[in-house]
């Protein structure tokens, strides 16, 4: 003869508890949300700084204008600015410009709003200040003229929405196939290891176990 004793509300009293205990920590994943956002903000601007120095330094003709003269590529010379914010939706991204500060060879004053010009193609009108005439190289010739010159796309063809287009880029092509997986975020989304792994505290804490669990699991910086 084979007995078993089965304790019914010692099973129901943990089915509920694991049952409060998932809920709760869907409720502490949402609750953590915002740190998670603000954790994958920091790491995207990083990321993003670092795509657009590497294309400037393989297209320096395209990307010169968002750094200082001569330094092209280099952290030290940029001349764009990246910020985030975390809302409840998700994150936004924007950037501005910052004013030159080095002088380009041959000139006396450095070329203010140089990135926000070229990076729009504005044309400048050039007038001698300091005298009566303006001196320039064109093609390896000087020139003298008393006359205003102006210049209708100062940062040349390739210029013009260039910064725009690798800001772009970076979304539409690397942050999805390359960055969510090389920064470890989408391994860390895909799989919540520590739900499982503390089931056995949320068989005896229910839903403020799970909120416990799931909080800081969403918290965590996993980069």
């Amino acid at each position: 003869m084979i007995k078993v004793n089965f304790n019914s509300k010692a099973f129901a009293r943990d089915m509920k508890n694991i049952i409060d205990y998932s809920t709760g920590f869907l409720d502490g994943v949402q609750q953590g949300k915002k740190n998670l956002l603000e954790n994958i903000g920091q790491e995207v601007i990083h990321g993003l700084r670092e795509f657009i120095d590497a294309s400037a330094r393989g297209n320096p003709q395209a990307l010169h204008h968002i750094y200082e003269w001569t330094q092209t590529g280099s952290p030290e010379a940029r001349l764009f600015d990246i910020e985030y914010a975390a809302t409840g939706i998700g994150l936004s991204f924007r950037s501005t410009f910052r004013q030159s500060t080095s002088i380009k060879s041959g000139s006396k004053t450095p070329f203010y709003n140089k990135a926000e010009i070229m990076e729009n193609g504005i044309g400048i009108t050039i007038r001698p200040v300091s005298s009566e005439v303006l001196v320039f190289d064109d093609n390896g010739q000087k020139v003298f003229t008393k006359n205003p010159i102006t210049v209708e796309n100062p940062g040349g063809h390739a210029v013009a929405g260039s910064y725009e287009r690798v800001f772009d880029q970076f979304f539409s092509q690397y942050f999805t196939q390359s960055f969510l997986r090389l920064t470890g975020i989408l391994d860390h989304l895909e799989n919540p290891q520590p739900f499982k792994s503390n089931l056995n505290r949320g068989k005896r804490g229910g839903r403020s176990a799970g909120i416990a669990v799931g909080y800081k699991w969403i918290s965590r910086r996993a980069l």
